[in-house]
């Protein structure tokens, strides 16, 4: 019994230093690409071509997802808020929990599964068809053309669609509140010109670059890293969503303490 409980131990060790192992890469891999972010050539062709990829292809899962997610929102609160009658604050209260945290969070998680699982899929394949170590041979960075554009245009494009789905996801609740539940349109909006603030709406901007960046340097890492043929192309995409989205969670937490710390 005791030599199973110390071959589990054993295991459960080995696979937390494998995991700080591949952190301590990660860091030493992003860290050498600092420089590569100031230094031309600046490929803006790609990064153009990138920000199409991981923006603008984006918005109609956006748009869908904040425009629901508002229904929802609006439905939810006013079950609660309706036992204590007080549908009055629903409208502040939608615009503030989607500001801070429900948009920032919910777009990146949305990039996370239709954009950074392409990310690490096409780069992964570039590493395995060998079409990277070409790159490199011919004197081109691999990580300068590959790796800092889709960390760039990823860093660009979440804010913007954080904006997006903040206004879609505010109007869809209003529409639901007002015109299906009957919740006092002029008593909605008030709450909201009374109490709402702008850091209640930059704060998610603010969440929407971070989680960007790091959801493209997680994407691209994982990509870039690739080993062991279609089977490896596979494992690393699964490791790219799941890390991606544990990092968007983990980092929300440490922004929000942050910002309550700010007293923003």
């Amino acid at each position: 019994m005791l030599e199973s409980f110390f071959s589990l131990l054993g295991v459960i060790a080995l696979g937390a230093l494998r995991a700080l192992e591949q952190f301590g890469r990660f860091l030493a891999f992003n860290a050498l690409l600092l420089k590569e972010y100031f230094t031309p050539p600046f490929r803006m062709g790609e990064l153009a071509r990138q920000i199409e990829m991981i923006g603008i292809r984006s918005v109609g899962v956006i748009f869908l997802t904040s425009m629901f997610l508002g229904f929802v929102q609006a439905m939810q609160l006013y079950q609660g808020f309706h036992k204590f009658g007080a549908e009055n604050l629903m409208g502040y209260t939608t615009f503030f929990a989607i500001g801070r945290e429900i948009g920032p969070v919910f777009t990146a998680l949305m990039i996370v599964s239709r954009a950074i699982s392409a990310m690490a899929a096409e780069l992964g394949t570039m590493r395995v068809t060998e079409q990277i170590d070409a790159i490199d041979v011919l004197a081109i960075d691999s990580r300068k053309y590959l790796i800092v554009p889709r960390i760039l245009a990823t860093a660009i494009s979440v804010p913007i669609l954080v904006a997006l789905f903040d206004v879609v996801a505010n109007v869809s609740a209003y529409l639901i509140a007002t015109y299906g539940l009957d919740v006092n349109p002029t008593a909605y909006t008030s709450t909201i010109t009374q109490h709402a603030e702008v850091a209640d709406y930059m704060i998610g901007i603010v969440k929407g670059v971070v989680f960007g960046w790091l959801i493209g340097m997680v994407g691209a890492y994982c990509g870039y890293h690739t080993r062991g043929g279609a089977r490896g192309v596979g494992i690393a995409t699964t490791y790219a969503v799941v890390i991606s989205a544990v990092t968007v969670l983990v980092a929300d937490y440490f922004l929000g303490a942050l910002f309550i710390l700010l007293d923003l």
